[in-house]
């Protein structure tokens, strides 16, 4: 039952990256050539994320700031605007900067539905709980993701954005992500890509306040 759960999955993920591809090529090509003539080269963006059973990969996004040695791997800088480029603030609201994800979906190294990968800091500040959210594939979307959609403007409102996304944002993700992988169904990750776009469209996610 589970392996042919997984190979329903890997199909739908297939089905669906090389659909998407297909369908926003127009979009994608007009937003490499938009990043390239406002924001010059390079177009996009590749970071080390940690991915299935513990192995790094290179996740891919368009774009969105002036580049830092640091940032490739893993420098924390949530809730810094200084380095976002007038195209990347567009792209970043929208969500649009994920869409080169697509493509580590189809590659294997994603799924479309799935716990986000995150840096190998993040990993190693939780390593027993990370061991057991990362049986599966990461993805591009999850119930974390959803919750937690104006995350960025919520860590702009801590004193210490990085000590607040340690012990309180990354554990909570954690206890969603396990969640997610103990109910899991296909017409379940369904749902989730439906209040994916949902949320995009309206906006959704916790509450902006002030944080100590």
């Amino acid at each position: 039952m589970k392996d042919s759960r997984t190979r329903l999955k890997r199909l739908f993920d297939i089905v669906i990256a090389a659909f998407s591809l297909i369908l926003f090529c127009p979009l994608l090509i007009l937003i490499m050539i938009s990043i390239s003539i406002f924001d010059g080269l390079p177009v996009f963006f590749r970071q080390t994320r940690v991915g299935l059973l513990g192995h790094d990969f290179l996740l891919n996004k368009f774009r969105t700031m002036s580049l830092t040695k640091q940032s490739v791997h893993g420098s924390f800088d949530a809730g810094d605007r200084s380095r976002i480029t007038g195209i990347g603030s567009f792209l970043r609201k929208t969500k649009l900067d994920e869409l080169p994800q697509l493509w580590n979906v189809l590659v294997g190294d994603m799924s479309i539905v799935g716990p986000r990968p995150e840096v190998r800091k993040w990993v190693d500040a939780y390593p027993h709980r990370w061991a057991k959210v990362l049986t599966i594939k990461p993805g591009i979307t999850d119930p974390a993701s959803i919750f937690y959609r104006n995350e960025e403007e919520l860590l702009a409102k801590a004193d210490d954005p990085e000590s607040y996304y340690r012990d309180h944002i990354l554990p909570h993700k954690l206890d969603l992500y396990e969640e997610y992988i103990q109910a899991r169904t296909f017409y379940g990750d369904i749902c989730l890509i439906l209040k994916t776009v949902a949320s995009v469209f309206f906006q959704s996610g916790i509450p902006v306040t002030k944080i100590q």
